[in-house]
């Protein structure tokens, strides 16, 4: 197959998965859509997404434990806070020759296979302002006092919930091989706020894919996606971004507890309950907010 989506899913994230379904499909009802199981609880959710979206498991499902147990070997199987996560590369070897990757804390507001016409002109695309913030969550300062990279190389440091590129351009021992390296480096890598994958994927990156484009950069640039900005504004069902009069191509809840109350739960909610043949969302009792939400909280009044 040309191009597709994967996703990566369990039941726990059942309501989030069919939200971002919604979405896809509203815009999109026929691109091929891909999920790789997120453990051995996925059979409720992947029947439900086949029987309404068309959404397929990915067939080799041998390889996806090779691979995580490849990791738990070179990491230890307590390190990462969540290492299932990397269980999304398996997306280098799946059907698709061109792939987008997208996490299920994220909503969609447009045709969104159409950004892979990029490739023709890189081999990696990602679309968020994650740089901008400097290296934290990814980086330590370690990697430019060993000249592992340059100030611009780390320029292109990306969340890993969203992004897009070619099939076998890494080979199954190119995994390894960083995971190898990352492990040796510990001090590289800023695992302080418990992030898992994010560190790992964006050193493979920078080492070993050197044609990347971030789609923020394109002319006109573009609108940002982090449901922790403030200031979007809400045009019916969609967002716009009002520092370049931009739709919002989607929006991420990244680091944010999706439940009432949580910044643009209107939005996400709307979608969720886009399709009527599916009952409603099974929201989780009230938790307590972490500190990122507590400030966001603060910030959304203003």
């Amino acid at each position: 197959m040309k191009r597709g989506i994967y996703i990566i899913a369990n039941d726990k994230v059942t309501d989030h998965a069919i939200a971002l379904l919604n979405s896809i499909r509203l815009h999109d009802p026929d691109t091929p859509i891909i999920m790789i199981p997120y453990d051995e609880q996925y059979h409720n959710i992947a029947n439900t997404l086949n029987e309404y979206y068309g959404v397929e498991i990915y067939e080799d499902l041998d390889f996806i434990d090779r691979l995580s147990n490849q990791l738990h070997d070179f990491f230890g199987g307590n390190f990462f806070a969540r290492p299932n996560q990397f269980r999304k590369q398996a997306c280098w070897f799946g059907p698709f020759e061109e792939f987008l990757y997208i996490d299920t804390d994220i909503i969609v507001f447009e045709k969104i296979i159409d950004n892979l016409n990029y490739l023709t002109q890189t081999d990696f695309i990602c679309c968020d302002y994650q740089h901008v913030g400097g290296i934290k969550n990814v980086f330590t300062p370690k990697v430019l006092e060993d000249k592992v990279f340059n100030e611009d190389e780390l320029k292109d440091i990306f969340n890993g919930g969203f992004w897009g590129s070619k099939k076998n351009l890494l080979s199954e021992n190119d995994l390894y091989e960083i995971f190898a390296e990352c492990a040796a480096h510990l001090e590289y890598f800023d695992f302080s706020e418990k992030t898992s994958d994010q560190p790992i994927i964006n050193y493979m990156l920078l080492q070993r894919i050197t044609q990347r484009f971030n789609i923020v950069r394109r002319h006109g640039k573009a609108p940002g996606n982090w449901a922790g900005t403030p200031y979007f504004q809400q045009q019916e069902n969609i967002l716009v971004d009002p520092t370049v009069n931009q739709n919002l191509q989607y929006l991420h809840w990244a680091g944010i507890r999706i439940q009432p109350g949580c910044p643009y739960w209107e939005i996400w909610d709307y979608y969720r309950h886009l399709n009527p043949k599916l009952p409603s969302a099974i929201l989780p009792k009230t938790m307590k907010k972490n500190i990122l939400q507590k400030g966001l909280d603060k910030i959304m009044k203003f």
